[in-house]
């Protein structure tokens, strides 16, 4: 009777257990799917304004070309005769131009003209002097006082201050030859400025004097 019962118990428990087996055998399925399911493609918010922002800047990038490249070299928008080197340089030569023909004295330079003047301002002066003055270089102004000295037009000498200094200065016939070219070098002046009306003349000459004070 015992045994019957057992049995019967036996009987009762067995689809009991099964049935938890199965549940069991179903749940650790479910987690070995969920395990696996791989993961979404789809950018993180995050992702896609770092992506947004790399296409922003390489776009940016290929739109401006660096220079040196064949689509825009360093030369491309530089025009030499639009340069104020240029146009200085121009003036310039029109300048020696005007002041070669109108000189009385054919053997009369530019730099010859301009040394006789500032000795003549400065009295007896030293070569330095005359570089300061002039912004002529020292090795340029040699030749030029030696020409002019040859010429009689000039007197080099000791400095009596300092015997290894040379002292320059003025002689007669370079002041009467001063005399000669000074209004002619007025006209000259003039037939430079050419054109330009009385504010123009001055608003050219204080550029100039505030472009050499800016050196």
């Amino acid at each position: 009777m015992v045994r019957q019962r057992m049995v019967a118990r036996r009987g009762i428990g067995r689809p009991r257990l099964e049935k938890a087996r199965g549940n069991k055998i179903q749940r650790m399925r479910s987690i070995q799917v969920k395990t696996a399911r791989p993961r979404s493609t789809k950018p993180s918010q995050k992702s896609r304004v770092h992506v947004e922002d790399s296409s922003s800047e390489v776009a940016a990038n290929l739109s401006v070309k660096p220079a040196g490249t064949a689509g825009n070299p360093p030369s491309a928008g530089y025009q030499v005769t639009q340069q104020v080197g240029h146009q200085l340089r121009r003036a310039y030569q029109r300048h020696v131009s005007i002041f070669q023909q109108g000189i009385p004295d054919s053997q009369l330079t530019m730099p010859q003209f301009v040394a006789l003047c500032t000795i003549r301002d400065l009295g007896s002066c030293s070569l330095n002097e005359i570089v300061a003055q002039t912004f002529i270089d020292q090795a340029t102004i040699r030749g030029v006082v030696d020409r002019l000295s040859s010429r009689k037009l000039i007197d080099v000498g000791e400095d009596p201050s300092d015997r290894r200094k040379l002292a320059v200065s003025l002689t007669p016939a370079g002041a009467q030859l001063l005399e000669q070219v000074i209004g002619v070098a007025q006209d000259i002046t003039e037939q430079t400025l050419g054109s330009l009306n009385e504010a123009e003349r001055i608003a050219l000459v204080y550029l100039l004097e505030k472009m050499c004070a800016s050196t």
